[in-house]
């Protein structure tokens, strides 16, 4: 991937201490997912089903998934 970004939207499907995997809006059999590094302690991850907004910043060709950097989510609603 070049230097070029995009972004995505989508919904979060799963939840794990690592990060959390986003299904994209409008493309079948890609799976996002969101890797957490670092995260200030006030910020917990979002839920399941929460809608994601984030920016493509790479993917791993050997199983398909794409890497993005959250940029805002909203908890599903009730």
């Amino acid at each position: 991937m070049g230097g070029d970004r995009c972004g995505s939207a989508g919904e979060v499907i799963g939840r794990q201490p690592f990060g959390v995997f986003i299904r994209v809006d409008g493309v079948r059999d890609v799976v996002e997912l969101a890797e957490i590094t670092a995260m200030p302690h006030e910020v917990d991850l979002p839920v399941l089903r929460a809608r994601i907004i984030c920016e493509v910043i790479g993917h791993a060709e050997h199983n398909h998934q794409v890497r993005v950097r959250l940029q805002e989510w909203e908890a599903p609603a009730e």
